[in-house]
C-alpha cells in the first residue's frame, strides 16, 4: 500500500485534474471470484449506454462535439445546471476535499453522464455524489 501512496503522490494534481474518473479498484476475493451470482446481463449496460449516447448526440447536435466529455463552459452552464442540494454537496466536496475549477467541470460532465445513464433529463443530487466519489485520489489524507 506505501508504494502504491508513494506512486501516486508523483502524479501531480494538474495531471490529475484531467482524468474524468480514478478510483479504487479492491481485489476480489476467491469466493466472490468463484461464484455463480451472475451481474446485470452486459445487453442491458450496453443497451442504456446507447441510449445514454444517442441522448448525447441530440443534446450536441450541431455543437461541435457529441459527448458530455467535450462540453465547453457555455454547455457546461446549459446543460449541467444543479439544483440546490446538488449545489450543496459539490460545494462540501470543494470545500473539503480543495478540488480544482477543472475538478469541478470534471465532476459536472460525469454527473451529467451518470443522469444520462439513469434516463434523467436533470441531474440529481444523487448524480453529483456519484461523481465525486469517482475522485478518489484528489482526495487528502485529512479528509
Amino acid at each position: 500500500m506505501l508504494q502504491i501512496k508513494n506512486y501516486i503522490s508523483k502524479i501531480s494534481g494538474p495531471l490529475l485534474d484531467r482524468i474524468d474518473i480514478h478510483i479504487e479498484v479492491p481485489a476480489l476475493e476467491y469466493k466472490d471470484l468463484s461464484s455463480d451470482a451472475g451481474g446485470e446481463p452486459s445487453a442491458l449496460i450496453r443497451a442504456r449506454v446507447e441510449q445514454a449516447q444517442k441522448g448525447q448526440w441530440h443534446r450536441f447536435d450541431q455543437a461541435g462535439n457529441y459527448f458530455n466529455a467535450g462540453m465547453n463552459t457555455h454547455q457546461l452552464k446549459k446543460h449541467c445546471r444543479l439544483d440546490e442540494a446538488s449545489k450543496k454537496i459539490m460545494g462540501l466536496a470543494i470545500d473539503k476535499l480543495g478540488l480544482s475549477a477543472r475538478a469541478h467541470d470534471r465532476i459536472l460532465k460525469v454527473s451529467r453522464t451518470i443522469a444520462d445513464l439513469a434516463g434523467e433529463e436533470s441531474i440529481q443530487a444523487n448524480h453529483v455524489a456519484e461523481a465525486i466519489q469517482y475522485r478518489t485520489l484528489d482526495r487528502n489524507e485529512s479528509v
